[in-house]
């Protein structure tokens, strides 16, 4: 019993640590990972088809049948055609920062990118964290990528 409760306390910890509760929303994953993926997951946009977000459609969920990796983090893809053209030009449909969130970045740290709060800027896809934050965001969009731009990777360390 007395090992038990020896370890708890450890558990407990690490738990909150991972969970984001002691250092913020991503400050566990951000130092490492240049792609957000959310905790224990590592598949990028939460599982949504990044090409998708430049169709006339809007944004589908991508399929385990149509994946690839970059960035070390794994892409879904609604369609074979969506997949190969991100791998002819991931630059193109990847959003920028990461995936994390616009707001956050450019005003110096991270935060989860919320594939439901996005924007196309300049061929460029943004997401932010929540509805709130993606207003905040739009008020002066050039100013906030200029500012992304200059943070970006340095916020991840």
């Amino acid at each position: 019993m007395s090992r038990l409760l020896r370890f708890c306390p450890a558990i407990l910890a690490a738990a909150l640590f991972a969970g984001g509760l002691l250092l913020g929303p991503a400050s566990a994953v951000a130092e490492e990972d240049r792609v957000y993926t959310g905790f224990l997951s590592n598949v990028a946009v939460g599982g949504y088809d990044p090409v998708s977000y430049f169709s006339s459609d809007g944004p589908v969920k991508g399929s385990e049948d149509h994946t690839l990796v970059y960035n070390g983090a794994e892409w879904h893809f609604a369609t074979a055609a969506n997949r190969d053209a991100f791998r002819q030009d991931p630059a193109r449909y990847a959003p920028q920062y990461g995936g994390y969130c616009a707001w956050a970045v450019a005003q110096g740290s991270t935060a989860k990118g919320d594939p439901a709060n996005w924007k196309i800027v300049n061929g460029k896809l943004y997401l932010n964290y929540n509805s709130d934050i993606q207003k905040r965001w739009e008020q002066n969009i050039p100013e906030n990528i200029q500012a992304g731009d200059r943070n970006w990777p340095r916020v991840l360390e």
